[in-house]
């Protein structure tokens, strides 16, 4: 069970990654993996593409996709056979990206970085974006399993 004291400590894990010059994704993901089995390296290198609204291109936060990556990990179907197993990953990744688009107004990298034309909330919002996807995600995973 995650305590409270265990999410803050993955929130600051992944503050560090991302302070260590891991992307957004790398942070939030290497922050959980080990929730499920998965060694860092490998957690590093699946979310290594997804940084910077995904290989920089400023689509959606890379952060946002790390949380993404991780609901694969709780809910991801692994039964080709039978595909209505993938209905509950996808409505726990909808209700991440609702939520995370609520708390922040926007999915979108350009977006929160105030690339539109908008100024962004504060400069550069990664780190808060990552410490706040880590939380947002063991949250939820932990509400739906009490």
């Amino acid at each position: 069970m995650l305590t409270q004291q265990e999410i803050d400590r993955r929130v600051a894990r992944a503050e560090e990654l991302f302070a260590r010059g891991f992307n957004c994704s790398q942070a939030v993901v290497a922050a959980c993996a080990d929730l499920y089995g998965v060694d860092s390296d490998i957690a590093l290198r699946v979310s290594a593409s997804f940084g910077g609204g995904i290989a920089r291109m400023r689509y959606t936060c890379g952060a946002a996709c790390g949380m993404f990556i991780l609901a694969g990990l709780e809910k991801g179907n692994t039964q080709p056979d039978q595909p209505q197993r993938k209905l509950p990953n996808y409505e726990f990744v909808r209700s991440l990206a609702d939520d995370f688009r609520q708390r922040h107004g926007s999915l979108v990298c350009a977006e929160l970085l105030g690339l539109n034309g908008e100024s962004p909330k504060q400069k550069m919002p990664c780190k808060k974006m990552i410490g706040e996807a880590v939380r947002q995600y063991l949250e939820k995973v932990k509400a739906e399993n009490k």
